[in-house]
């Protein structure tokens, strides 16, 4: 069988990280929701998205598909109802649907196909703050599901280790003079990662192939730390998706950073207000702040984002893709695309200037900047010129 993951309705609430993916590329636990699906399913998946993603994110039709919503992860229950789908069957939570079988080239109206709710409960990601807020479960779900009937690497003699059992080392991971505490949750420390000495880590956390903590850093539960990224200073309950860096001290709380980003030094995160008040953060769909339910919340930060040392944000920031913030004081609570300066006022990053330092950056990790991302983020830039309507010309 052919399996598709499809956005589904929640594409434009999880903004600003899927104005440069799929859904399905969401990372939340250990692994992406895509590699989650594909370690369930047994099979490789493809993606419908938005039209200027499809290129690099092509979907794959054979003679019959089933279609997966991306915002549900899944489950052994789930999957497995899902592998008995039929010709015109679909799955459905409520309103929505959860997947479908469609052959080719067949126009979907599910009037005409038997529904079947799906009651057991459902794990999904429809906010971004769904991201930091379920992170904890996450790890501990794709932990089970990445160890399972495996043998960690042995845990080096100079730690400082509680719950042994709860900590999973891959293959080339390097940890020396550490504390790990997976009393309160499991550890996982992926392929050719290293944790630097007198870093101290609590459970549940993740830190992905390739991914470094520095020297002296605070950990706590509910972290991942994605591929190929650097991290430092203190950080609780937050989600990096893979090649940024906060390498330096300064405080990271409920917050969930994009690809390509930097933090400078010293940048502090607020993840509570003043007056303990509910959180409300920037919703791109209402145009406005809406409430969250969340007492706790930090920084939603898109790819290529940058700040400068000493950044302040207030609670519940969103910051756009390709941003570029620095100077004293704290830059208001959205920050929109392409946006240069901070509290004192803001310009427009220009597409040459933010692909100049794009393709320095990713140099720096070995990837090519290539046409193919030059061309999504142009098409970010036309289609978030709206936000910066106030100061751009």
């Amino acid at each position: 069988m052919n399996y598709i993951l499809f956005d589904g309705a929640s594409r434009n609430a999880l903004l600003p990280f899927t104005y440069t993916r799929p859904v399905a590329e969401i990372r939340i636990g250990i692994l992406t929701i895509r590699e989650k699906w594909e370690q369930y399913l047994g099979y490789t998946t493809s993606t419908v998205t938005e039209e200027y993603l499809s290129e690099k994110f092509p979907m794959v039709e054979l003679a019959e598909n089933i279609m997966i919503n991306a915002t549900y992860l899944p489950s052994e229950q789930l999957v497995a109802a899902i592998k008995n789908l039929k010709p015109e069957q679909a799955i459905f939570c409520n309103d929505e649907p959860i997947a479908f079988y469609v052959k080719e080239g067949q126009e979907v109206d599910f009037e005409t196909y038997e529904v079947l709710a799906y009651d057991a409960d459902v794990f999904t990601v429809q906010h971004t703050w769904d991201i930091f807020s379920k992170n904890k479960q996450a790890i501990a779900d794709d932990f089970k599901l990445l160890t399972k009937d495996r043998v960690s690497q042995p845990i080096p003699e100079s730690n400082n280790i509680i719950a042994p059992e709860n900590i999973f080392i891959e293959e080339g991971a390097t940890l020396e003079f550490t504390t790990l505490n997976a009393s309160k949750g499991p550890i996982y420390i992926g392929k050719d990662a290293e944790i630097m000495e007198g870093s101290m880590i609590r459970g549940p956390f993740a830190l992905c192939d390739r991914a470094v903590v520095k020297m002296g850093a605070k950990i706590y539960g509910g972290t991942t730390i994605g591929v190929h990224s650097k991290v430092g200073g203190e950080i609780n309950n937050s989600v990096i998706f893979g090649c940024s860096n906060k390498g330096h001290d300064g405080y990271m709380g409920n917050s969930v950073i994009g690809e390509w980003c930097n933090l400078g030094a010293d940048t502090n995160t607020s993840n509570l207000k003043n007056n303990y008040a509910e959180v409300r953060l920037w919703n791109y769909e209402a145009e406005s702040f809406t409430k969250t339910g969340l007492q706790f919340c930090g920084l939603m930060m898109g790819d290529h984002s940058k700040c400068g040392i000493n950044t302040m944000f207030n609670t519940g920031t969103v910051v756009g893709v390709n941003a570029n913030i620095f100077g004293t004081g704290f830059p208001r609570n959205f920050v929109p695309s392409y946006s240069w300066g901070g509290s004192a006022g803001f310009t427009t990053y220009l597409t040459k200037k933010a692909f100049e330092v794009a393709k320095v950056v990713m140099a720096r990790r070995k990837v090519e900047f290539t046409k193919q991302e030059e061309q999504i983020l142009e098409h970010i830039f036309e289609d978030t010129r709206q936000w910066r309507k106030s100061y751009e010309k």
